[in-house]
């Protein structure tokens, strides 16, 4: 019997193969690594999928996924399967934001009239409003290279703290990484096999941290049941295998609907902490997540639930915008929060590509 389809394409050009293989194997090696795979590889790392020259067989056989109808404005409620799904006017740019005052906590009580949105500097009229704990499509990204052999005990079980702290419907998926990366487990929100998958440690070789996280964000943009998606990655010093450049790979997660990237920077003992750290917040600052630079190991396990907190107390913001989406370019966003005469800080996406509409998002 084959074993699970674990497929993760890695850009958008090759959205129907699978994960890339960086030495050139023989096709009859590879069909031996997946049979080893589908044998259950409990004592070795998983086997790295198959060369990108050879076609996805999930895409070939699934096909478009069907889309629901559209909406006036957005809302996620539960289909016949029990999967949430947002629903959207064709032409509505959803931001999802955290707001915080000045003492960096969350606010939670405002309304649609304390928010103004700017695109490309000029105000947008907000056609939908929510304010609720949505699930979330999330892939949890964790370095697996050499250095972070003795870290990964903790590491494991912040990660399993931010789920357990998340909405119990959200699904999530795991990736590990060191100068590859693999899909240890597909989307799911069984405890017991995310905890099986953090726990297939390989710890050796470099970080390809960029290349990780565009590979996961188009996996989320190709098999996410979900509207809202999320990143959540841990790596413990700086890129030195991708051969995404680090320009390129934002590109590639500002796509519309692209994922907000949550990021834990353990740099102590980096040789270059400040490039790594420069590399993670313009990621996470980009995309509408944050980095967290905690001084010690400890501090992880924390920070996962603060993380779980603040995707559960977004505000979903739903905007038609002046410049028809058609037109492509990058579109630069600016979200503006007043709560009586103070003003707040929004975090949300700085602003995304734009492009023809796709299909409508809905379940597989």
């Amino acid at each position: 019997m084959p074993g699970p389809d674990t497929t993760l394409p890695k850009n958008e050009w090759a959205a129907t193969i699978f994960f890339s293989l960086r030495h050139a194997i023989w096709a009859g090696a590879a069909v031996a690594l997946l049979a080893h795979y589908a044998a259950g590889h409990s004592e070795s790392k998983p086997a790295q999928l198959q060369s990108a020259s050879a076609p996805s067989q999930t895409q070939s056989q699934s096909g478009a996924a069907p889309a629901p109808p559209a909406a006036s404005s957005p809302q996620q409620s539960p289909n016949e399967n029990g999967t949430y799904v947002i629903r959207k006017d064709v032409d509505e740019v959803l931001l999802h934001a955290t707001v915080v005052d000045d003492k960096q906590h969350i606010v939670t009580d405002l309304d649609r009239n304390a928010f103004t949105v700017f695109e490309d500097g000029k105000p947008q009229s907000i056609i939908s409003f929510h304010h609720e704990d949505i699930p979330v499509s999330m892939g949890i990204v964790i370095d697996n290279s050499g250095s972070m052999r003795e870290k990964r005990a903790k590491v494991n079980q912040a990660a399993l703290n931010l789920v357990r702290s998340s909405n119990p419907q959200d699904e999530v998926f795991v990736v590990n990484f060191n100068d590859e990366y693999y899909l240890d487990q597909d989307f799911t929100n069984d405890l017991l096999k995310l905890k099986e998958a953090l726990e297939k440690i390989d710890a050796r070789g470099g970080t390809a941290l960029r290349d990780a996280l565009v590979a996961s964000a188009e996996h989320l943009k190709r098999d996410a049941k979900l509207e809202r998606k999320v990143l959540f990655v841990v790596t413990d010093g700086e890129d030195t295998a991708s051969r995404e450049s680090l320009e390129d790979a934002v590109k590639q997660l500002q796509e519309e609907s692209g994922p907000s990237v949550y990021a834990i920077g353990i740099l102590g003992d980096e040789e270059h902490p400040k490039r790594a750290r420069r590399a993670l917040e313009i990621i996470a600052q980009r995309t509408g997540g944050i980095a967290f630079f905690p001084s010690t190991l400890d501090q992880v396990a924390e920070i996962s639930r603060q993380v779980a907190h603040d995707i559960r107390n977004q505000y979903t913001i739903g905007y038609k915008p002046t410049n028809p989406r058609a037109s492509g370019g990058f579109r630069a966003i600016r979200v503006e929060a007043k709560k009586g005469h103070g003003k707040l800080v929004v975090r949300t996406k700085s602003g995304y590509y734009a492009g023809p509409q796709p299909p409508a998002s809905g379940t597989k």
